[in-house]
């Protein structure tokens, strides 16, 4: 199976297996029957996709309550940071976090299960990030934290520079 197992209960990596040839590559990104097979059971509803550039930081996020989300997460060029956080009170990995490197040129993905807060830095100069969601976006659900919650200790990679955080982004309350 083109699946990794993470610390996280439920969160999952998916490495297609990518076929390059002189013309460049071609992959699955997604099927349907291959993620059913891995236990992944979701339907998606929605597709988003966002372009930044080096040192923007965005989240974390995520939509509560029968608006939650599962998400699908990938990029499309470039590379990111992208970190979760279980944030499913009854889990054994309760606000532990994970982090790894998503790229246009590794072709992975990360499969989030709904619970799960997310965010991502931008590494490299230039990223474009896309995914699917099982829910629709619901900006009366929505919930975040902010990015350096002494509660959670993510370590972010350091860039040159400071990071771009919106100003919604630095509002979210800590956890504690």
């Amino acid at each position: 199976m083109p699946f990794l197992t993470t610390p996280l209960k439920g969160l999952q990596i998916f490495e297609p297996k990518v076929f390059g040839d002189k013309r460049g590559y071609f992959f699955e990104s997604y099927n349907q029957e291959t993620f059913r097979e891995a236990g992944i059971a979701t339907t998606f509803v929605q597709d988003n996709q966002a372009a930044s550039s080096h040192g923007v930081l965005r989240g974390m996020h995520l939509q509560q309550g029968d608006k939650a989300q599962a998400k699908l997460v990938r990029v499309l060029s470039g590379e990111v940071f992208d970190v979760t956080v279980d944030m499913r009170p009854d889990s054994p990995t309760y606000r532990q976090w994970y982090g790894i490197a998503l790229s246009g040129e590794n072709h992975r993905q990360l499969f989030v299960p709904r619970g799960f807060i997310h965010g991502y830095l931008v590494t490299s100069d230039h990223a474009v990030f896309a995914y699917k969601c099982d829910n629709f976006y619901a900006p009366e659900a929505e919930q975040g934290y902010r990015y350096d919650d002494p509660a959670f200790g993510i370590e972010w990679p350091e860039i040159d520079g400071e990071y771009t955080v919106a100003d919604r982004d630095l509002r979210w309350p800590l956890l504690t």
